[in-house]
């Protein structure tokens, strides 16, 4: 169950390329739970060094405030991916993000290069999911490290190394989006779900955020800025949940109190399990409001 104390949001994870150093800046005034600095996509190859320094120079000004400032580093075996893992980690975001995560060894093999280059404790390790070898290994890949908190689904990627089609609903990716939901929730991490590239496509947008919601997702990558108060909206309890759950609580502990295992509200049934569900819907709540 979330902790609002230690409970960190990630309903909005806004990708944003570190060689522009304009999108850096905007980035301190948007509503986003999480950042996500890349290095790897989103920069051309003669601009990989200035965006690295861009990225953990930000990383290390705490201009931020309470958003999540996390760097994607170039993946594993690519020629800068030693340099951008070493200076990323340094920097001490909080958390690093590694493309094209494949297996358990990876995973311990990242983290300790991370603590070699000087990684602070609060700088996490977040795994991206994006082949079909790491949706069949997720669990594996989810309880590898302790200093892993969280996986990010690649869906481009995913649909490229499938040979699918993209197509509203998902249904090509569905089964491996829901095999890495299952191994996150196994292992007790977060994970967040791919993109929606069309920016222009609000109601697309819409759908899909509330397909990840529905299905279990912490929250939403994100292409464009126009994209985050949608998704902050999707990916939190609505007042009228806040209320149930505070209902639902009170009946339990009201049924306790007359010597019951069980209460009901409205004619339904509540027991444990409804009460730890609301207690996670309050803790949620209690996390946004933190953030504001």
């Amino acid at each position: 169950m979330p902790d609002a104390t230690t409970y960190r949001p990630r309903r909005s994870v806004l990708y944003m390329p570190s060689s522009n150093e304009r999108a850096l800046e905007k980035a301190k005034t948007l509503p986003v739970d999480a950042l996500i600095l890349d290095l790897e996509d989103a920069v051309a190859p003669d601009a990989k060094d200035a965006a690295r320094e861009n990225a953990c120079a930000a990383a290390r000004s705490g201009d931020y405030g309470r958003r999540e400032l996390t760097i994607r580093v170039n993946g594993l075996g690519s020629q800068w991916h030693d340099d951008d893992l070493a200076a990323a980690a340094a920097a001490g975001p909080d958390a690093v993000v590694v493309p094209k995560v494949s297996s358990a060894d990876e995973v311990r093999a990242l983290v300790v290069a991370m603590e070699a280059a000087g990684a602070p404790a609060h700088t996490r390790l977040w795994a991206m999911v994006e082949t079909p070898v790491a949706v069949l290994h997720a669990e594996e890949i989810a309880r590898a490290s302790g200093r892993l908190a969280c996986l990010v689904l690649g869906t481009n990627d995913l649909y490229k190394e499938l040979g699918a089609t993209f197509a509203p609903g998902r249904a090509a990716i569905a089964a491996s989006l829901q095999l890495a939901l299952l191994a996150a929730r196994a292992a007790g991490v977060s994970i967040v779900d791919g993109v929606f590239n069309d920016v222009k496509d609000a109601d697309g947008f819409l759908a899909e955020a509330r397909q990840g919601r529905e299905w279990g997702f912490d929250g939403k990558t994100l292409i464009h800025p126009g994209q985050v108060e949608a998704a902050n909206e999707v990916f939190a309890p609505s007042d009228t949940q806040v209320e149930d759950a505070r209902a639902v609580i009170a009946a339990f502990e009201q049924a306790k109190a007359e010597g019951r295992g069980v209460a009901t509200l409205n004619g339904r049934l509540i027991e444990n399990l409804h009460v730890d569900t609301a207690q996670k819907v309050l803790a949620t709540a209690e996390a946004i409001a933190a953030l504001s």
